[in-house]
């Protein structure tokens, strides 16, 4: 098996794209990227060859992934979502040297709009909203939204809200949590 891409796709020599991932209308994926496999990039993507794309990713329309950007495994980027690599950019100056790295864990969600400044992680399962902008590292199962983004509550790996509390359960799949010292723990998985 081999990836996919529309003849208007640009994947230059050198870039390394899983079994199983699709690639759409005017995406261009530079040598040296890396995407994992069963990944789907959407219209006008464009991957960076210093960007890691983990295994069963879903980026919407109008994403950029830059250099220094990399994202774990069943991450989902909405539409227009933006990631910056430089904290400080100038037209006239080069700071290629200065790219910060961003990280987004397994499972996260990202809505549309959101921008994710550099030099900061997002924890496993976090959910960012919509239009949202990341401005410092965000924990596991975190459920982000404003400008700046704020934690508003936890969600749970099936993407529900989490109730409050303690020891919250999910309503929708029965997985169980713990909150503990402002973080987030996957406890368990109801057996019913």
């Amino acid at each position: 098996m081999s990836y996919q891409a529309h003849p208007t796709a640009i994947v230059d020599d050198g870039a390394r794209v899983g079994d199983g991932t699709r690639i759409w209308h005017w995406t261009h994926v530079s040598a040296g990227a890396e995407i994992g496999a069963d990944c789907s990039l959407g219209q006008n993507v464009y991957v960076g060859g210093k960007a890691v794309v983990g295994r069963g990713v879903k980026i919407q329309n109008n994403v950029s992934i830059y250099d220094s950007v990399t994202l774990a495994d069943d991450v989902f980027c909405g539409p227009s979502v933006v990631f910056t690599n430089v904290v400080n950019p100038r037209g006239h100056v080069s700071r290629k040297h200065a790219y910060r790295p961003t990280t987004v864990g397994r499972g996260a969600s990202l809505g549309a709009n959101a921008t994710i400044v550099c030099g900061h992680s997002i924890g496993e399962y976090a959910m960012i909203g919509a239009g949202a902008v990341v401005t410092r590292d965000v924990p596991a199962y975190a459920l982000m939204v404003g400008v700046p983004a704020r934690r508003v509550g936890w969600v749970c790996r099936c993407g529900e809200k989490l109730p409050a509390g303690d020891a919250p359960r999910c309503a929708d799949c029965g997985s169980g949590y713990r909150i503990e010292a402002g973080q987030c723990h996957f406890q368990e998985t109801d057996p019913a």
